[in-house]
Order: C-alpha cells, then structure tokens, then sequence
C-alpha cells in the first residue's frame, strides 16, 4: 500500500513538475497567437503580392511571381525612395542633437522637477499625430509667430515662406518623433552612477572630457534606441511630406499610399513596401553592429 501510495505521489510531482514548464508557454500563448495574426499573416499576404500581375478586371490580380516587380518599384521610386532616408537621416541627427541636453537635464539636473518635465515631453503624444502635424503646419504658415520672426530679421524675405520646403517636412519630422528620442536617452542617462562622473573629476578631467569618456560611452544604449526609434518611422511617415511638403519633397510612404489608393496597384505598393522594409532592416542591423550594441536586437 505505501509502495501505491509512494508511486501515486511520484507522478503526481512529475505533473506538477511538467505543469510548471508548460506555464511560461501558457504565458507567452497570447504575445505569439497576437503576433501570428497580426504580424506574420500580413507579412506572408504583402510577399504573395508583390509578385502578383494584373488580372482581366481593374483591381483584380492574380499570383504569377512576377519578382520583376520588385526592379520596376526601385526604377520608378528611386528618388522617393533615397529622399525618405535623407529626411528621415536629418530629423533623426536634429532629434539627438535637441534631445540629448534635454534628457542630460531631466536626469541630473532637475530635482523635483523631474516627473513635471517627463509629462511635459510625453504630453505630444495625448494629441493625435495628425493633429499635431496640422499644428506644425499652421506655426510654419504665413501667419505664424516663426515666418513672422524670421521676416523681421531679414532671415526670410517678404515673399519667402517655410511650408511647402524640404525644411519644413524635416522639422515636422523632428517635432513629432522627439519623444521618442528623448525617452531612451533619459533612461540610459538615468541609469548612470553619478560617482563615476564625480570620479573623473577627481581625476583632473574637464567637463567635456568628462562627457567624452563617461558620460557619453555609458549612455550608448539610449542613443542607438533613441536613434533608431526615429529613424525607423520616420523613414516610412507620409503625413509630414503630404501636410508640409510640395509634390517634390514625396517621401516613399506617399507613394506606397498613392499606390495602394489612388492608382491600386496593389503589387507596386507591396513591392515597394517590402523594399522599404528590407533595406531599413539592412541598415539597422549594419548600424547596431557599428555601434556595437547587438543586445538591443
């Protein structure tokens, strides 16, 4: 009988055992049924088709693999195409260079004042980012504070204007993508020891050099996150370039959009799409292994 009972309590524990490496499973259930809907799916239905061609109706295709499609979306969009990663390469080079003070001064010299200036930084973001674009337009506008302003120090003649240019759909660009660029960088500040900042002091380094071999290094991590987190969407934004640009400042997502509603041309705007992916991947994966911080992916 202790022997049954001893057999019995033996499997009941190997069922417990067996349950408890099952739960993380169980757990990550939801994240990956969320992601085979919503991520692979779509990805497996823009891929089948990029390569489909016209079908006998307007609108209707039909699977050929026609993987020419991908060449006549590079030869046709080229311009958009090295546009989008210009832009996209300025507001996110203007997005550190006005982020990075700002988060140094939220994480060490803000005292209790900390907590007000993240909700002002995340405060854009309670605003719709069309809403916020549309704003973007009307500060640029020829009644705006900035033209104005501008007008009165000769900066801008009389007949000069800021909507409608490259400059304003890289400021626009900036504007709605600072956030995302501050917040990694305030955590990866955060983050950092003050002692080792005061011991380079103690050590006869200046402040700059302070920056140069402490501070900055230590902070790498929010730097490639920020920059990323930039760079990425704004390569594929098209609300800047339709609301502050001209026909000539296009971005690529205007022509995937144009594409996918205007003309549809449903294989020219997943082939396009699938490019625009594929070469940011290229280039994110190229730029975390120079700054080498492969964790982050």
């Amino acid at each position: 009988m202790s022997t049954a009972l001893l057999h019995t309590g033996g499997k009941s524990k190997k069922a417990t055992l067996s349950k408890k490496k099952l739960l993380p499973y169980w757990l990550l259930a939801p994240g990956i049924i969320w992601l085979l809907i919503f991520f692979l799916v779509p990805i497996y239905q823009l891929i089948s088709t990029s390569t489909q061609t016209q079908g006998f109706g307007i609108g209707t295709y039909v699977q050929t693999y026609r993987f020419a499609n991908f060449i006549d979306a590079i030869t046709s969009s080229r311009a958009q195409l090295f546009r989008s990663f210009e832009y996209a390469f300025l507001a996110t080079a203007f997005a550190l260079v006005i982020s990075y003070p700002l988060a140094y001064a939220v994480a060490f010299k803000s005292g209790r004042w900390k907590n007000t200036l993240l909700v002002l930084i995340v405060a854009p973001f309670f605003c719709s980012f069309l809403l916020r674009t549309v704003a973007w337009e009307q500060i640029l506008g020829e009644q705006g504070l900035v033209i104005k302003v501008l007008r009165f120090l000769h900066v801008l003649g009389a007949q000069g204007h800021l909507t409608a240019t490259p400059f304003a759909v890289v400021a626009g660009l900036t504007y709605n993508f600072l956030p995302f660029m501050t917040l990694p960088l305030y955590a990866s500040l955060e983050r950092i020891d003050i002692r080792m900042m005061e011991a380079s002091g103690d050590l006869y380094a200046n402040a700059l050099t302070t920056f140069r071999r402490v501070t900055f290094p230590l902070s790498l991590p929010g730097v490639v996150a920020g920059t990323l987190l930039t760079f990425i969407p704004a390569a594929g934004d098209y609300i800047n370039a339709e609301l502050l640009g001209n026909p000539q400042t296009k971005m690529i997502g205007n022509v995937i959009e144009a594409r996918y509603l205007e003309i549809v041309d449903y294989p020219g705007a997943a082939a396009l799409s699938l490019v625009l992916m594929v070469t940011i991947l290229i280039l994110v994966m190229a730029y975390v292994k120079r700054a080498g911080t492969e964790e982050l992916v």
